[in-house]
């Protein structure tokens, strides 16, 4: 099943389709950046890869775009498109505005077991459906789950994922993942089975959810892993009993002793105040072809339903793929099936002529029913995780032995949403409160209407307010380069009036990485940050109220980069300090930015 592969450069190619707009996430060989498909408008992660970069990484790639096209479930994330050229490779994937459970955790300081329970729901049953896709996912964690705009948790980050040829049931060799996460017998270098190692690492996810902090942690990684095989830690007094069986389960250190992912779908925890266990199926199959989407395209593409129909179930995860899974999801959330009117270059690329080769993946062993992930990009510290090249992924046509027998499914396939609200969310936190930043910032959508003009289309995201200025392009042939291209913006000023670099913060809407605080003066807050910053030993440069900042290794090595932002919250109207991570060790970030922000006094 090929992806788009084309020579143009890849800026070329991504802006036929897409607004691309701010930098939202970036690791080691990749940045994602916050996009707006043209033609349905809607808002998309794009994740950004530089193949000299990426290195013995580039294998890693492949198997996250491979298994993304493979898994289709409601709490799997989706891809949308693929475009390869010599030297990229990007992806598109489903944006979620909610950003990371981690900062969700963060905004909390901890969650309470009900809001607990909600999420390990969604987290048991999009690992109940991979697992029986015959998939280990090797790298569960608070920053591997989003949450979108119906407050739902979406899995990512595949690329450490493992389809042993033998099946599940197969013994594994990598050692991979995070370490504070990892099961005993994966970092002691025994062969391990995929799915009991995923298990403990959800026994330290639900620690982490309910508790605020991690059960095995310590700076030096030969203590972390002794602490991690002995299995020893310590629970706090707010657990209740139930809570504390549960983890116990999970995190035994012998992984035959573990809870199977099957046994946690009607575990008692699990089923408590619910009437029926977790539905671990997918709801949202590509196997249906749905008739509206088919008709929107048709009429827009100038063909007949039959072939737009025959283009769509080719699954080439180009432009078409993105279009009709966009579709489909504007369908699915009540929205108009509409889409914009094609600027002529684009009624081009969605011909059927425009395919090309995939990113190293045979089209014969390739399987319809595709499903993908939102985006950050891969954000590993090669000295707290390793993964060699991965080995295991031998897909086999033969059928994979039935280990993982999972119940039928007991009732229809529901669309039912499970919304949570927490007027609580936002509180400032305390000196002990977590502080992480999310991956995903959210924004006011513009809906621009009539045709697109792709070569003079807005590049900055949040005009009111935002501090930021460019300049126009005139056209044509606009980048030099990759990262030039698509980090310059257009102004949507007058000609003759340019907004001064302080002409005050953004205004935006309250999110979980939003710091509330007491004040009403944007400009004490950002005074008070500006001053207690050196003294952290953090390196800034400041735009406006944004404040880039950077920690350094002994090597002179980034280590972490984050952003904070002084902006104005519409309700209440007070004064908010946005956090980002943007690279660098979640937790270590987490206290990093709590002692910034519990210095202050705001």
């Amino acid at each position: 099943m090929p992806v788009e592969r084309t020579e143009l450069r890849g800026t070329d190619e991504l802006h036929r389709y897409y607004e691309v707009y701010e930098t939202i996430g970036s690791g080691g060989f990749a940045k994602v950046k916050l996009g707006r498909h043209i033609l349905t408008g809607e808002n998309v992660a794009i994740k950004i890869m530089n193949k000299k970069d990426m290195g013995d990484d580039l294998p890693r790639v492949k198997v996250e775009i491979e298994a993304l096209k493979n898994l289709s479930h409601q709490h799997v994330c989706r891809l949308y498109q693929v475009i390869e050229t010599a030297t990229q490779i990007f992806m598109v994937l489903e944006y979620c505005p909610g950003g990371e459970l981690f900062d969700y955790i963060i905004a909390k300081d901890r969650l309470s077991e009900e809001e607990t329970r909600v999420f390990f729901r969604q987290i048991v049953s999009a690992m109940a459906y991979i697992h029986s896709q015959g998939y280990a996912h090797r790298d569960l964690k608070p920053e591997n789950l989003l949450i979108d705009e119906d407050q739902n948790l979406k899995l990512i980050d595949f690329g450490l994922c493992a389809k042993p040829k033998g099946g599940l049931g197969s013994e594994l060799m990598t050692c991979c993942g995070s370490p504070a996460y990892a099961a005993p017998e994966l970092i002691q270098g025994k062969a391990y089975i995929g799915s009991e190692a995923d298990v403990w690492s959800m026994g330290v996810l639900l620690f982490a959810l309910l508790c605020g902090y991690l059960p095995f942690d310590d700076e030096n990684c030969m203590a972390l892993y002794r602490k991690i095989t002995r299995g020893k830690y310590d629970n706090p007094t707010w657990l209740t009993p139930g809570s504390v069986l549960l983890i116990n389960q999970m995190m035994q250190v012998n992984p035959k002793r573990r809870l199977a992912v099957r046994q946690l779908l009607d575990h008692p925890w699990v089923m408590k105040d619910y009437n029926s266990p977790v539905e671990w199926y997918s709801r949202r199959p590509l196997g249906h072809i749905d008739e509206d989407c088919i008709t929107e395209m048709a009429v827009s593409m100038k063909r007949s339903r039959e072939s737009t129909t025959s283009l769509v179930k080719e699954w080439r995860y180009d432009h078409t793929t993105a279009t009709y899974l966009l579709l489909l999801s504007k369908k699915q959330r009540g929205k108009p099936v509409r889409l914009r009117p094609q600027p002529a270059v684009c009624e081009e690329f969605c011909s059927p002529s425009h395919q090309g080769s995939k990113v190293g993946v045979d089209p014969e062993n390739s399987t319809m029913g595709r499903k993908a992930t939102p985006h950050r990009p891969e954000r590993r510290d090669k000295d707290r995780e390793h993964a060699t090249e991965n080995k295991e992924n031998l897909v086999t046509q033969e059928k994979d032995i039935d280990i993982f027998a999972l119940p039928p499914p007991r009732t229809p396939v529901s669309s039912r949403k499970n919304p949570r609200h927490n007027k609580n969310v936002l509180t400032t936190p305390s000196h002990n409160t977590n502080i992480s930043g999310g991956k995903m910032s959210a924004f006011e959508t513009c809906e621009n209407k009539g045709c697109w003009n792709f070569f003079s289309r807005s590049r900055s995201l949040d005009m009111a307010g935002s501090g930021d200025s460019g300049k126009k392009k005139r056209g044509g042939k606009v980048f030099g380069s990759l990262e030039r291209g698509l980090d310059k913006v257009i102004t949507m000023l007058t000609p003759n009036k340019k907004r001064g670099l302080r002409d005050g913060p953004r205004k935006i809407k309250a999110q979980y990485n939003v710091t509330l605080t007491s004040q009403t003066n944007p400009d004490q807050v950002l005074n008070q940050i500006l001053s207690i910053l050196p003294e952290k030993h953090v390196d800034f440069t400041q735009k406006g109220y944004t404040l880039k900042c950077q920690t350094w290794g002994d090597f002179g090595k980034v280590t972490m980069a984050f952003e904070l932002e002084v902006c104005l919250l519409h309700r209440p109207e007070v004064v908010g300090v946005r956090r980002q991570r943007l690279k660098g060790d979640a937790w270590v970030y987490k206290h990093l930015v709590e002692g910034i922000l519990s210095t202050l006094s705001i």
